[in-house]
């Protein structure tokens, strides 16, 4: 049969988009050569260009499938000396992947080091990713040459940076030399540096309001004591500023120094809005110990604002965030409502909208609403926000649903990617490549090429994703990658119960909710069996070396060896072990025994010292930030396994408690060999 030109078009074409794909496909179906990649990420880390040299032209002469893994590895170590021509030839060998975004950030920065403008103008537009902050504040440089101003950008990405570099130290100099930014825009950063304790970065910005700032700025950094003292009485308008920064200096090692200070006579000194600001960093460093004086040091830093900036105080959202604790910890009611209200108020919006602080304002709301018509509108608003907040899946939002009247139901599960839909995700040469990155050790290059694959995903998309990476075992990009989805959920894809057989078993035989073990694992590791922490902690449960082998003697397994604790069973058996220890020895309490699992047993008991608190307070006060998340993401977690263990859903507010507070009366002491 003869085949009309038109037939035979489309039959050539379908023939050429066949032979293009072959290439791709064979590079899915062969295998990495371990051996080749290990030796250049080994040659990347120590900077070894003739080695990276040789194992690229390996690499790519195999057509192995992490080839452009290699060949990214081999150019950025000579980024400094590329030229544009080697850029784009990258570039066109591997279009649409992660490596060209990654070298095209890398290549950004390094124009906008170099101050080559045009080449910078180039390749901006076609970064994908563009979450570097850095080339953000290179952009905004290149925007103000180019007469397009935007000058509340600027000024925003000028204070989110906590260390700036080059980029934004460079912004912020071309602005302020054009009069765009003003000193105060300076000091701001200088503020914000100093509560964080980057010393180098607060000089650094000083440095740009020039000599007569930086010199005496120097002095209060290095010795804020000596300063006050000696150098504090000239200066002029400069006064105030550096005066008060020398005294958040002294507040972060002796809160109670710098409030003797600021009483004594610096309050005065510095006037409103600055002697404001110090009581506030003096505040903060005592909410973070837990101190009972950090109500009043609170107290004091609202009562000292003028009445300009009475309501919008040039406080960092951290620095509200734990006046707000502070206010929770210890204000009786109605001050403490007052307080956290008037905190979170001040908040930026983007740090007010988070879960955290919608929840607590509207229990502020709730707290100050009075009785009958007079407190409907507080009421009502109350209500609204908890509404909006008991949708979401989280630990707020759980407590909003509770709030409300009833345990958060567990959403709708969405249909099963369909057979297409598997086939896309499997098809699709960025995740093949981060998979096969992962499975030969690459973890950190794989789960990169992973999420920048997702980018741009439908929810469809992603949990089809999610269900090969479930399939596979890779529980991580399972979780992460289902988390993703908006609209269509699947819960037991997010919260997956690998071992389950066995964590049934063990935790029957201990006694132990397994819901609990479940909600600890996956914020521990992940499901993923070969985690290693930066600290040593090893496995499943994240067992430091010498908890394990302190446990393994404490339930009698005398056949433990460390290096036992990499295997799936050693390490379920022993890290429940411990967490049960931990939970008996905090009274039942699993917001005490998560925090003793992530920090240790001391702090929690520390931390329970003080007033009787509701349990959700007392996480919230938890002065470590990656204890005070895990707290949180344990105890979510774990409802929601409860949940799906159950078929019914459960409450968060019964696997808090009651309450929290000092170990009772006559209560077995506590079990100070515990590590």
């Amino acid at each position: 049969m003869l085949l009309s030109p038109k037939s035979f078009r489309r039959l050539a074409l379908l023939g050429l988009a066949v032979c293009a794909l072959l290439p791709s496909l064979a590079a899915a179906q062969a295998r990495p050569n371990e051996d080749l990649l290990r030796q250049a990420r080994e040659a990347f880390g120590r900077k070894d260009k003739n080695r990276l040299a040789a194992l690229r032209a390996s690499a790519l002469e195999q057509r192995d499938p992490l080839a452009p893994w290699v060949d990214y590895w081999e150019l950025s170590a000579r980024i400094t000396e590329a030229r544009a021509e080697e850029l784009d030839a990258f570039y066109a060998r591997w279009p649409g992947s992660y490596v060209e975004d990654r070298l095209r950030n890398d290549w950004l920065l390094e124009t906008g080091k170099r101050r080559d403008w045009a080449a910078f103008a180039r390749d901006l537009p076609r970064f994908r990713m563009n979450d570097d902050r850095e080339v953000h504040c290179y952009a905004l440089v290149l925007q103000q040459q180019s007469g397009k101003v935007d000058v509340d950008a600027a000024r925003r990405a000028w204070l989110a940076q906590r260390d700036p570099g080059d980029g934004c130290l460079l912004m912020a100099q071309t602005f302020y030399d054009a009069k765009l930014f003003d000193a105060n825009d300076i000091w701001r950063q200088v503020r914000h540096a100093t509560e964080y304790g980057r010393v180098k970065s607060a000089r650094a910005a000083g440095a740009i309001l020039g000599d007569l700032a930086s010199r005496p700025l120097g002095e209060a950094l290095d010795n804020p004591a000596r300063y006050l003292a000696l150098k504090a009485s000239g200066l002029g308008h400069m006064r105030a500023e550096i005066s008060s920064i020398a005294l958040a200096r002294i507040a972060s090692n002796d809160p109670d120094r710098a409030a003797q200070l600021l009483s004594d006579r610096w309050a005065e000194v510095l006037g409103p809005e600055h002697g404001a600001w110090a009581w506030a960093m003096v505040a903060k460093q005592g909410a973070l110990g837990l101190r009972p004086e950090s109500l009043d040091w609170t107290r004091k830093a609202w009562q000292s604002l003028g009445k300009r900036h009475a309501d919008h105080p040039d406080w960092s959202p951290e620095t509200l965030a734990w006046l707000a604790r502070a206010s929770l910890r210890l204000a009786p009611a109605p001050e403490r409502w007052q307080l956290v209200l008037r905190s979170v108020e001040a908040m930026e919006p983007g740090f007010r909208d988070d879960a955290t602080w919608v929840y607590w304002r509207a229990r502020a709301l709730q707290g100050l609403a009075r009785s009958g018509a007079e407190g409907e509108t507080q009421r009502t608003e109350a209500q609204l926000l908890l509404a909006r907040l008991s949708t979401q899946l989280n630990f707020y939002g759980q407590l909003a649903a509770e709030d409300l009247g009833a345990p958060q139901p567990l959403p709708p599960r969405a249909a099963a990617p369909t057979a297409p839909e598997r086939e896309a995700a499997r098809a699709h040469a960025g995740l093949q490549r981060a998979l096969q990155a992962i499975g030969i050790g690459l973890r950190s290059e794989g789960v990169r090429e992973w999420n920048f694959s997702l980018i741009g995903m439908s929810d469809r998309e992603l949990l089809a994703a999610a269900q090969w990476a479930c399939e596979r075992e890779v529980w991580d990009r399972c979780i992460n990658t289902s988390e993703r989805s908006k609209a269509e959920i699947d819960m037991e894809q997010r919260f997956p119960t690998p071992m389950r057989a066995d964590v049934l078993a063990k935790t029957r035989e201990i006694g132990l909710d397994p819901a609990y073990v479940y909600g600890l694992i996956r914020q521990e590791s992940r499901f993923i069996m070969d985690a290693r922490s930066s600290v040593g902690a090893s496995g499943l449960m994240q067992v430091m070396p010498a908890t394990a082998k302190w446990t393994a003697k404490k339930i009698g397994m005398s056949d433990f060896r460390p290096e036992m604790i990499t295997e799936r069973d050693t390490n379920l058996r022993i890290g429940s072990a411990y967490l049960k220890l931990v939970l008996d020895d905090l009274g039942g309490s699993q917001a005490m025994a998560a925090a003793a699992y992530n920090a240790g047993p001391g702090r929690p008991r520390r931390w329970r010292e003080g007033p009787t608190l509701e349990p959700a307070i007392w996480a919230e006060n938890v002065p470590i930030h990656e204890t005070r998340d895990y707290v949180k993401k344990v105890l979510s977690n774990a409802t929601y396994y409860a949940g799906l263990l159950s078929g019914k859903p459960a409450a968060l507010k019964a696997r808090l408690g009651t309450s929290i507070g000092p170990r009772a009366a006559g209560a077995n002491p506590a079990d100070t060999e515990l590590p």
